[in-house]
């Protein structure tokens, strides 16, 4: 894995007002990273307010002509202060677990403005979501329908869902981030579409509104959406013609980003695809945005400890590691790396980036084009808002990564650093239980009668 990454190529390219060099200093909105690091022990989390609402407020301009509402896909980045930036600027929020819902609402997010999406969900989250009110519950197959009926039935509540479509259409992206091509785990197949909308239009308990579809994660290709979107549009004028009513359609998310500075995907073209594509289907209308939102907003920012050579590399160890950033180990990801200092005329070198848990997939890359590292040099790895901090675990029982917002001239904590003392406290020795005899005894003829 190679990536070109000059200081010179990477700072033209940092064009967002929020990210810059200055005086060689890596400056984020008004403040040096390597400042914010002298106060923060690394690795951490930094993200720039200023980026996230920019991004926001220009996808609501690009889909205003349309009317398309915008919820934020949670699980791209859960943290509780950018989902509250996020609301406060009329997001709503997509979500895929009851633990996201429980963090919106912690946001001070509405649940008429939560959507719940999801192949997995649990009787008690679905029971959570209802008596909330949320806005929809996406359906992912026949047998979840069941179980939220059961469940609305139960609470003597009318549960508002979508049925999510399985289109069979190729996102042209990441094999394990794709989820709309027959065989992928997600939706309900196209042609089972119109006998189980039939079926749960008639049930009471239900509010069937209309229908969802989602591609997959980091799309480039605009192309794909549009073949999903006619598929889309054909699905409910079939159903329309049977007498069945539909009146919202959530299109899902996914629009990619460029991860090292480029051009990535127009949102122009993407508000275009959609407002011409549904001109005249009288439906509401979302998207589920998440990388797109928060990604170029962010960078995990780390500390070179040893210099080594491996074979025919320089390999530099830092103090990040795949525990806080799995994308590169997980998807083969390559994230651009900035330094947080970087004086001119400085030797220009190629390092392999790995960090220390204990397994030969920690590597970031192999980057050309950085300047000089010794133990205490800090870098960044820049558009790291989104899979980053959420994916992030304390294999190897290291301390789970810090997080920091940024805003102007100021920066606080948004995530305080999970030690290893949090940890052992959830271990403590507990009371030794002994199992319900007539439990034990089910489980055993269940075991003979298998």
């Amino acid at each position: 894995m190679k990536i070109l990454n000059t200081h010179n190529s990477a700072s033209n390219a940092l064009r967002h007002d929020s990210f810059s060099y200055t005086d060689g200093d890596l400056v984020i909105e008004e403040l040096s990273v390597d400042e914010i690091a002298n106060a923060i022990p690394t690795p951490f989390y930094c993200y720039s307010a200023s980026t996230i609402r920019n991004a926001y407020n220009l996808l609501s301009e690009k889909l205003a002509s349309s009317g398309t509402s915008v919820c934020f896909a949670v699980k791209a980045n859960s943290n509780v202060s950018v989902l509250r930036l996020l609301s406060g600027l009329g997001c709503g929020m997509d979500i895929v677990s009851g633990g996201e819902l429980e963090r919106a609402l912690a946001a001070g997010v509405s649940p008429s403005k939560i959507v719940f999406s999801g192949v997995g969900k649990t009787r008690s989250e679905i029971s959570r979501a209802i008596e909330l009110g949320i806005h929809q519950i996406n359906i992912e197959s026949p047998a979840e329908l069941e179980a939220v009926r059961d469940v609305a039935r139960s609470l003597d509540r009318r549960a508002s869902v979508v049925f999510r479509v399985n289109p069979d259409v190729d996102a042209k992206t990441h094999a394990k981030i794709s989820t709309g091509k027959k065989g992928d785990k997600f939706g309900i197949a196209l042609e089972d579409i119109a006998e189980l909308y039939a079926k749960a239009s008639a049930w009471p308990e239900l509010d069937l509104a209309g229908l969802a579809v989602h591609i997959g994660s980091q799309l480039l290709d605009l192309a794909p959406y549009r073949s999903a979107y006619r598929r889309l549009v054909e699905l409910v004028s079939s159903l329309r013609s049977s007498g069945q009513e539909v009146r919202r359609l959530d299109l899902g998310g996914g629009l990619g980003i460029s991860y090292n500075f480029g051009q990535g995907p127009d949102v122009g073209e993407y508000a275009t695809i959609i407002e011409e594509t549904f001109a005249d289907i009288d439906c509401e209308l979302t998207v589920e945005p998440g990388r797109w939102l928060v990604g170029p907003a962010g960078m995990l920012v780390t500390e070179v400890m040893y210099v080594k050579t491996t074979g025919n590399l320089t390999t530099a160890i830092v103090d990040a590691a795949m525990n806080d950033l799995m994308r590169p180990s997980l998807y083969g990801a390559v994230h651009p790396v900035l330094p947080l200092q970087h004086a001119k005329g400085s030797e220009i070198s190629t390092y392999q980036l790995v960090g220390p848990v204990c397994e030969t997939s920690d590597v970031f890359g192999t980057y050309e084009g950085l300047p000089y590292l010794r133990s205490g040099t800090r870098l960044a790895f820049g558009c790291a808002g989104a899979y980053g901090a959420s994916m992030a675990s304390t294999y190897n029982s290291r301390d789970l990564v810090a997080e920091v917002l940024v805003d102007g001239a100021e920066f606080r904590v948004v995530r305080r650093r999970q030690t290893i003392e949090d940890l052992l406290a959830l271990e403590t020795d507990t009371v030794w239980q002994t199992a319900d005899p007539r439990a034990a005894a089910a489980t055993a003829c269940y075991g003979a009668a298998k």
